[in-house]
């Protein structure tokens, strides 16, 4: 039978769903792998229609779309009317080599946000060959048995055939604000979008409980997919910072066109130079003083940053992330499997009476149960095995073999306890795989416990419970001995145990019966299929309690480490047990391992309290989603700049709320995704202290190139300017200033764009979040060069026209110093927070040798080649004079590095980092 798409079968959602899978040529336990691969030739990818792009020319012609260049043009014009044929030439090369490095420079950025988004792909969990599977969204086809928990985005379009407490938020395509509750009876084929409560639509979001359908569309011919208006766009790869400098460069240009026709006038009416040569001066003057590279290199370097990031697994999804990431001062982070390596394995089990040893690796079904050293059968003690049918059959998680070892698919706590059933049981990597689940309540942070019933294979009706031990404690009455009766709860010896396991660090769980065929507390409301709060209140049995150990990773402790070096506090925020969570503080680093709060302790505080207590705190236990919320207003209200992880559909009003949210990419629900600036594609907190670093490596990257743009642009601007006020020959022609800008623009400019982080980075506090980067010690840089780069450019030009050098001459030793000066100041920039005369500041990057290499060969043969001595009006210049030059620029190299290294030492007398 040929399977068909949802256009064939418009009514999905009035038909049953066993009637779909039949129409859909699909079954419960979903499609095998080879039908799968056949359909996604048939349908295609599961993809929206991408935003229209701008094509190659359009972006070209952009490019002339700039206020300077419409001067170039200008100026090309009147030149050639003035018969400047060269100059007229010159101008046109500027023209269109600054065109071609601007397409080619937004075509990395583009590139970059593309290669961002693909490894942002979402990914989904389905059943094939009856096994569940995680694939990426795209690959999923009708027919498929798709799996939902909260948190999701809903991958296609889907008949629902199971639904727990299912609420689906559909307000992209209903408009209603609060979510619909689903479930998997057909409604009239006449229903409303909205009525719909068998469906379950693509794009829309999870906001609690669990389902699984059937996919009946896919790709366009989903409803998002018929609706143009809801396609994604394409980001522009900016932030506020750079539009600021972007809006500060557009404001100079309109400044410095002022000035230059001020000039023209003076020149032309005061000082009386002729008009062609005047204005050439007056075009060459508004080229150096408009950094008109500068919104090219900063958007440069911004792509270079997004694309480190991602290479250290930390993926941009918000670009203003990256400027706030180099002023965090407080990183919350979450323990499980961002500073632990998420790699669960049960340890201990406690029952009333004895406390057992568990052996074994990972998630390998292969292991034993040991008490007092020796191997336990399950049938020596009952509650053994009892313990090993709930923690099997209150899970979602299947284990699979795989070249590596085994692995997990779903959480991986659960497949810890789905090893732990499979090594008591002894019934392989899926026991009791035979009984039906009929019902469950989901497990939810809430909450904190999960809820299942099942039919047995002989009939009988069996109720099981997993969660957080307190609360699994407070639902029960009564505890099973290892004979298998039932005695009252001890609760205090219960919560002796629960202390006991944490303090070894390991994160402790409860498991829980009901005895007896299950029956509803209440018959109200909700009907047999029906599971609720009230009929597990005060009915439950306490089975036992299961450590699972989760080692810290290495590499978070060196992390932890080196944010404090850098003056960020690190807290952690956890679910599990206070005992647990201080052992592993103590572990990791944490600055105050012996003081936690737990969520109790918040609850009782008001924000006063709070706020007082929570920056020498570091340790949050046994929290709840609305705790991380306030948590982050605490720490706000001290001013501090605070990056929160979170991984449930529950964390996302936290993950907004903080400066940075940070989202998990391998345990994050898409809710917190979406509501997240940086996704972790290792759920690693190294990569969290790898995202800082290339935070501070980006603005420090931005604050360099505007400190040598800048100063350079101002240095060539006074000294045409200067020339033109006092009526004097031009030290420097318009043509040569055409040359350096195109010249050193192309190199030396974008070499730092490419700049690695500095020794120091990680050493140095959090700079203040709103910070202006266009200070008072950047302001009082650009007079300094300025002033020294006019100083060393007319010195020259007077040196030669002092030893009655022919004008060429001077004119030429007057721009190779203008260069050489500019090539001295790229590596001071380079350290702005250190010393520049050591080997590795003088070694360079290969980046910036290339330029110099690139714009010194270009330097001589503009100097030394004849046919571009014509077109420049350069001469050939001695070797003395040469070697003087460069003398010159090491005597202005010193002189910053020693102003330099002053500020230094009164910044650090001064008790600033």
């Amino acid at each position: 039978m040929t399977p068909t798409s949802e256009r064939d079968i418009p009514d999905a959602h009035a038909r049953e769903g066993g009637e779909v899978l039949a129409v859909l040529d699909a079954a419960t336990s979903g499609l095998s792998d080879e039908e799968a691969v056949r359909r996604l030739a048939i349908y295609g990818e599961n993809r929206l229609p991408e935003a229209p792009r701008r094509g190659p020319l359009i972006r070209l012609l952009s490019q002339f779309h700039n206020v300077l260049i419409y001067v170039l043009i200008g100026a090309a014009a009147v030149t050639a009317l003035l018969g400047h044929y060269v100059d007229t030439g010159v101008i046109a090369a500027v023209v269109i080599v600054n065109a071609v490095i601007g397409f080619i420079q937004e075509g990395r950025a583009e590139q970059a946000m593309d290669a961002i988004r693909d490894m942002l792909a979402p990914h989904s969990s389905v059943l094939r060959d009856g096994r569940r599977k995680g694939i990426a969204s795209a690959e999923i086809v009708p027919g498929d048995i798709v799996l939902l928990e909260a948190g999701e985005r809903v991958p296609a379009d889907l008949r629902l055939l199971e639904a727990a407490g299912l609420r689906i938020d559909e307000a992209l395509l209903t408009g209603e604000s609060v979510p619909a509750e689903k479930e998997t009876r057909a409604a009239a084929a006449d229903a409303p979008l909205g009525d719909r409560h068998g469906m379950a639509y693509s794009g829309t979001l999870v906001t609690a409980g669990t389902g699984r359908g059937v996919a009946v569309a896919t790709g366009r011919t989903t409803q998002i997919g018929r609706i143009s208006g809801l396609l994604s766009s394409v980001e522009t790869l900016t932030t506020p910072l750079i539009r600021q400098l972007d809006s500060f460069a557009r404001w100079l240009t309109l400044l410095i066109l002022l000035i230059a026709g001020l000039l023209l006038a003076w020149g032309y009416y005061v000082v009386h130079m002729p008009f062609g040569e005047l204005f050439m001066a007056v075009v060459g003057l508004s080229v150096a003083a408009i950094p008109e590279g500068l919104p090219a290199v900063l958007t440069i370097t911004l792509a270079v940053g997004v694309q480190a990031m991602a290479r250290r697994n930390a993926i941009v999804r918000r670009l203003p992330a990256i400027e706030t990431l180099g002023s965090v001062s407080v990183i919350c982070s979450d323990k499980t499997g961002t500073l632990t390596r998420n790699e669960m394995l049960a340890a201990t089990v406690a029952t009333s009476r004895h406390l057992f040893a568990v052996t074994g690796e990972g998630y390998s079904p292969d292991g034993t149960v040991r008490l007092d050293d020796r191997d336990i059968a399950a049938g020596e003690h009952n509650v053994l095995m009892e313990i090993a049918r709930a923690a099997a059959l209150c899970n979602d998680a299947a284990l699979h073999p795989h070249d590596e070892g085994w692995r997990t698919e779903g959480d991986p706590m659960e497949g810890a306890l789905m090893a732990l059933a499979a090594k008591i049981s002894g019934e392989g990597h899926a026991p009791f795989a035979d009984h039906q689940r009929l019902a469950e309540i989901p497990f939810d942070a809430a909450h904190r416990y999960m809820a299942v019933r099942h039919r047995s294979p002989d009939g009988r009706t069996e109720l099981h419970v997993k969660g957080a031990p307190e609360q699994v404690l407070a639902m029960c009455a009564a505890q099973r001995t290892p004979q298998g009766e039932t005695e009252p709860l001890d609760k205090a010896f219960w919560t002796r145990e629960m202390d006991a396991i944490a303090q070894k660090g390991q994160r402790v769980l409860a498991l829980a019966t009901l005895d007896g065929d299950w029956q509803p507390a209440s018959t109200q409301a909700g009907g047999p299929g029906m599971l609720r709060k009230e009929d597990l209140t005060g009915r439950l049995v306490i089975l036992g309690l299961v450590g699972l150990i989760d080692p810290p990773r290495p590499e978070a402790v060196a992390a932890v480490a080196e944010c404090h070096g850098a003056g960020i506090r690190v807290k952690m925020i956890t679910g599990d047990h206070a005992g647990t969570a201080a052992a592993i503080g103590r572990q990791i680093g944490l600055k105050n391992p012996d003081r936690v709060l737990t969520g109790n302790d918040l609850d009782a505080m008001d924000d006063a309290e709070l706020s007082a207590q929570v920056v020498e705190t570091d340790i949050f236990a046994r929290t709840s989603p609305e705790h991380k919320l306030r948590l982050v207003t605490a720490l706000q209200a001290h001013g501090l700049t605070v990056a929160m992880t979170g991984d449930g559909v529950n964390d996302a009003p936290a993950l907004k709320r903080a400066d940075a949210g940070i989202a998990m990419g391998r345990k994050g629900s898409e809710a917190a995704k979406e509501a997240a600036d940086l996704v972790l594609a290792d759920d690693n907190f190294a990569s969290i202290a790898a995202a800082v670093r290339e935070g501070r490596t980006v603005y420090d990257n931005i604050k360099k190139v505007l400190s040598w743009t800048l100063p350079t642009s101002g240095g060539e601007a006074m000294t045409v300017a200067l020339a033109l006020l006092l009526g004097m020959a031009l030290p420097i022609t318009a043509v040569q200033i055409l040359w350096v800008n195109l010249i050193t623009a192309v190199t030396l400019g974008l070499a730092l764009a490419f700049e690695p982080t500095e020794e120091d980075t990680m050493r140095r506090r959090p700079r203040p979040r709103h910070q202006p980067i266009l200070g008072g010690e950047l302001l009082w840089h650009i007079l300094l060069v300025s002033g020294l780069f006019l100083a060393a450019v007319f010195g020259i030009y007077f040196y030669a026209v002092d030893r009655g050098y022919a004008p060429e001459l001077a004119r030429t030793m007057a721009v190779n110093t203008l260069v050489v000066l500019e090539i001295f100041h790229l590596f001071f920039i380079r350290n702005i927070y250190g010393t520049s005369l050591t080997w590795k500041a003088v070694k360079g990057t290969p980046m910036v040798w290339a330029s110099v290499v690139v714009i010194t060969l270009a330097q001589f043969a503009i100097t030394y080649l004849p046919p571009l001595q014509a077109i420049f009006g350069t001469t050939t210049v001695p070797l003395f004079e040469g070697v003087l030059i460069v003398a010159v620029g090491a005597v202005f190299f010193a002189l910053i590095e020693i102003e330099k290294q002053l500020r230094l030492v009164v910044r650090r007398s001064s008790g600033e980092t």
